[in-house]
């Protein structure tokens, strides 16, 4: 029987990578009050998650025997190269977010985008053969259906100003609460 254990993990990478943008921005906001003032101390917070991640359960993992802990130069210099690509992304994002960029645009644009980058590399890479028109049909569709997705997307709901921000402005929470004549 074959095995589909893969498709967890991919289910997980799609989970975790579709809560990444919007948590990091909320982060970013809960650090500096604005996302533009917590963006570099979210991405120190993100390489600390890194270093748990990425090196303390690979070594924990090494010590149960579940794969050699061997490494060759070529090999270790593509994923470390790999993972700086990854690392590279992430401070893109926090970076888009600090100046200005809406979680509601910044994840549709990457994610949308990332694939076909992914192919295109994949293609200079492996030396494959001519795609097919329908790839070129992919890439309209991929960018059609992430501007579809940017521009339906659900508007940000304000919150409504806390009573003690009323009262310091210099109004009572009642008048805070009587909306203003059109």
């Amino acid at each position: 029987m074959k095995s589909y254990l893969w498709l967890v993990f991919v289910v997980g990478a799609v989970v975790s990578w579709g809560a990444y943008v919007p948590t990091l921005h909320e982060g970013q906001k809960l650090l500096g009050g604005r996302p533009s003032e917590g963006a570099l101390r979210a991405f120190l917070c993100v390489g600390v998650a890194y270093f748990c991640t990425a090196v303390v359960i690979p070594l924990v993992l090494f010590a149960l025997k579940l794969e050699p802990a061997e490494f060759n130069v070529r090999g270790a210099g593509f994923a470390t190269l790999g993972g700086a690509l990854g690392a590279a992304g992430a401070l893109c994002i926090i970076l888009s977010m600090k100046n200005g960029g809406s979680p509601l645009y910044v994840a549709p644009l990457v994610f949308a985008g990332a694939p076909i980058m992914n192919v295109l590399v994949t293609m200079a890479w492996k030396r494959t053969e001519s795609p097919s028109p329908m790839f070129y049909v992919g890439i309209v569709v991929a960018a059609l259906g992430a501007g579809t997705v940017l521009y339906y997307k659900p508007a940000e709901v304000k919150a409504p100003p806390a009573a003690g921000a009323a009262a310091a402005a210099g109004t009572g929470a009642s008048e805070a609460a009587v909306p203003a004549p059109h």
